[in-house]
Order: C-alpha cells, then structure tokens, then sequence
C-alpha cells in the first residue's frame, strides 16, 4: 500500500487509483481499486460465508418487512427512520437462535423467540410509556385471533404527555401477525412458513377522547379479519398505542408530534 507525500493530499479515485485515509493513522493512502466481482461473490468458493450472511440477512429483512407491512397504515406518523434496520436486527438475533440449520439457511423463528419484539417501540425517539402511563391492560383470546385493550377510568392530564395545542386523543389496539421465515431447499430461497397467515392485521380505534376531562373506561378490541385459525408457526403481534388530534370545527386533524406504539405483547 502506498502512503501519500507532499503538499498535495486529496482522497477519491484518479484512474485506476484510489486515495483514502484510514480511521487512526496518520496521512494519506493510495490504492489500486479492486475487491471481487459480483460473479466471485456468487460462485467463488472463498466467499461461501459472505453466501450465507447475504442469504440470512434477506431472510431477516423479509421478516422485518412483514411486521411493517401489517401495521402498515401507521407507519407513517408512529416509527422513525431508522425502523427498518432496528427490525432486521431485531431478526438477525432471532435467526441465530436457531440451531436446528447449517449457516446459510438458520429460520427467523419469531413464535418461538418472542421476547426479542416484546416492549418494542417503533419511534425510539417517542417512548409509548413515556406519552401514556395510565394503568391498562391488553388481553388476547386463547386462538390469538382477537385481543381487547382496557383503561380504566383515569385524568388525562396526569396520566399522560400531551402535545401543546392537542384537544383530543385516541388510543389504539393492533393486532398484527407475522409468520415464521424458513429456508426452503428446493428452490434455495427463504419464505413464510404460513404465507396465508402473514401479515394479516386489524387496527382498532377508541372514539374521540378530550385530553381536559377525566376519562370512563375504554375498551377497544381488535378482530383478525376472517377470525383465522393460527399455528404454531406464527406470532401474533399485540401493539398497543396513542394518537392526538386538534379539533377544529368539528373536524380533527392528525397531530405529527406525541404519537406513539409500541409491541405490548407476543400472543
């Protein structure tokens, strides 16, 4: 490797050299530019475990994709830009869990490693239990086809971090279910073990709600559309979360500031 002298430093690529500097050295280097070609990378035996975490990532990301794609609707005022990857990461450490595979083909068991989506907030910047601390719980039924989210009686403004100038709220129950990614050996690609399960979801509002008076109990259930028959392949995502409004003349519109979800349970 050659290392750069005199006035001129520069980094980037003049033909067929490049000029870098590299993280806790001194100075600039220069370099022929190479690396593989896409064929080695596909074919070349020296590249057999990049093969295996390029194959495992898409099957990670695929997962990930699924568990967006099922709350699709609310994705856009309630993750932040940086969801997707937290998702495949979130995946990538349930793909290890797997024992049963060779490398290259491990599963994304989410049923069987829930705790790694428990508690998952999808703006890590906006914590659920930081906008709504009210005491509540979220039930599923024994089939995992429809869950309810219960509130008791409680006073928003103690209970609850509400944006300036929001009149209203409503609170959310999703469910969401996102199906296992397996390796399948005859045709060499990963795919849902319940393609006809994946995915599907329901998302349930409350009515409504003041922000300046002492709420009645809520309830809000969620109904899997088709009240399907799950396996043991899948995860039934419980989320649970909070939107505010500002009504004007009796139309409400969105907040873009204190919305919140987050995965309450696995079911």
């Amino acid at each position: 490797m050659a290392r750069q002298k005199g006035h001129i430093k520069y980094v980037g690529t003049l033909g067929e050299v490049r000029h870098f500097k590299i993280k806790g050295n001194e100075g600039y280097f220069a370099g022929l530019k190479g690396g593989p070609t896409a064929e080695q990378v596909k074919t070349a035996p020296g590249f057999i475990r990049t093969r295996e975490n390029m194959s495992e990532f898409a099957a990670c990301a695929n997962a990930g994709k699924s568990v967006r794609i099922g709350l699709s609707s609310l994705m856009k005022q309630m993750s932040d830009s940086q969801l997707t990857g937290r998702l495949t990461a979130i995946m990538k450490k349930i793909n290890i869990e797997d024992g049963s595979e060779a490398r290259g083909q491990r599963a994304v068991l989410v049923s069987q490693q829930p705790q790694y989506l428990k508690g998952l907030d999808f703006n890590r910047n906006i914590s659920f239990n930081g906008v709504f601390n009210a005491p509540s719980t979220l039930t599923g039924t024994v089939d995992r086809n429809e869950s309810t989210f219960s509130v008791p009686e409680f006073n928003p403004l103690t209970n609850m971090n509400i944006p300036s100038g929001a009149s209203h709220f409503r609170i959310i129950n999703a469910l969401s279910v996102v199906s296992d990614t397996i390796f399948n050996a005859a045709t060499g690609s990963y795919e849902p073990a319940e393609p006809a399960l994946n995915e599907i979801s329901n998302i349930a509002y409350s009515d409504y709600t003041p922000v300046n008076a002492v709420t009645p109990l809520i309830e809000v259930t969620a109904s899997l559309p088709g009240a399907p028959t799950m396996t043991a392949n899948v995860a039934v995502l419980g989320s649970i979360g909070i939107e505010f409004y500002q009504e004007v003349s009796g139309i409400f519109y969105l907040f873009n500031a204190g919305n919140a979800l987050k995965v309450q349970e696995v079911l």
